[in-house]
């Protein structure tokens, strides 16, 4: 056998540098997190590629193994599954970045996903690894910073490429700003966007020892505890917090928003169109401080926008865009941007 692919949600580990053993165990032993290797199946497709531990993003082949994690994944655009659904040795890459299970409902407009065979789980010592074995610990420690949060109407909806812009005009100032994804499936690539954009550090649930975030509420309030006081621990300026999918879906957005609530001094809201602006701020009680993503992509949706729920929107790709999000975040975060910028 080949040397396996590491896929990013091993990058907390040491897999890369120990030695460990793999060995089939029986069902009764699966959980959550726990680190597996599979061996890749089936006719490529264009989801037959793999994010590292770096980040970086292989195309990968039948006959190749590959290792990652059981967990969970509710997506409204793409696919649901989990690894409770897995019967016999068949599963799949619920994600490319090593987020493990079994599709139970697939949209039919992506591409067929990447079928797994399982091999085994990987051990040390007769002991199966798992991700919160590597997971940040942290003294308790309240986050003092001040938050500015991305969440969605739905995944797709253009939270990382505005939180993307927003950490660029932050970081500008030369404010210390960290980047991270509390919520979600697993990516690296997301939060290593906004390290591009130069935020000095970024984190994610995965850092926490979670390949997802689609977990029982008081297991990720658990879990994400320790990685918000470790964020606390750096000193930042401003945090930038970005919820994946909505605070809607089984991802733990509302546990995410709760625990973060009393810092957060501005919101911005990524919507799929306008008439999702006013679901969220009916349904989750949410009023934005700035509305982006496709909802925004033409005057028109900017205009009704404004009309269904009275909160100004903005085409983050627009190359005014910047002049918009400066103005916002010197409201709210009272920083001050030069004149000229």
């Amino acid at each position: 056998m080949s040397a396996p692919f590491l896929t990013s949600v091993t990058r907390i580990s040491d897999l890369n540098t120990a030695p460990f053993d793999t060995r089939p165990l029986d069902r009764e032993y699966w959980d959550d997190g726990d680190y597996v290797i599979a061996e890749i199946v089936g006719t490529p497709s264009a989801l037959y590629q793999a994010e590292l531990a770096s980040g970086r993003i292989v195309q990968t082949l039948p006959g190749d193994f590959v290792i990652g994690a059981f967990g969970h994944r509710a997506a409204t655009l793409e696919g649901v599954g989990s690894w409770t659904a897995i019967t016999d040795t068949s599963m799949h890459a619920l994600t490319g970045a090593g987020l493990f299970g079994k599709f139970t409902s697939l949209s039919p407009l992506i591409p067929r996903p990447m079928a797994l065979r399982y091999h085994g789980h990987i051990t040390r010592r007769d002991t199966k690894v798992c991700m919160h074995d590597f997971a940040i610990t942290s003294p308790e420690r309240k986050l003092a910073a001040p938050v500015v949060l991305v969440v969605g109407t739905s995944m797709s909806a253009g939270k990382t490429t505005t939180g993307r812009l927003i950490v660029h005009e932050l970081a500008s100032l030369d404010l210390k700003v960290i980047g991270t994804k509390l919520t979600g499936a697993g990516r690296y690539r997301d939060i290593l966007s906004f390290r591009d954009a130069g935020a000095e550090a970024v984190f994610d649930f995965v850092d926490a020892g979670l390949p997802s975030t689609v977990i029982p509420e008081p297991a990720f309030r658990s879990a994400i505890r320790p990685l918000l006081s470790h964020i606390a621990s750096r000193e930042p300026d401003v945090v930038l917090v970005e919820a994946g999918a909505s605070p809607l879906e089984p991802y733990n957005g509302a546990a995410a928003i709760d625990e973060i609530h009393d810092q957060m001094r501005c919101t911005v809201l990524c919507a799929s169109d306008p008439y999702a602006v006013v679901g969220v701020q009916q349904a989750f009680g949410l009023r934005p401080d700035l509305v982006t993503g496709p909802a925004a992509n033409t005057t028109a949706g900017i205009a009704l926008v404004k009309k269904l729920s009275g909160v100004d929107a903005l085409n983050g790709l627009d190359p005014d865009a910047p002049a918009g999000l400066r103005r916002m975040l010197e409201k709210t975060l009272a920083v001050k941007f030069p004149a000229n910028s």
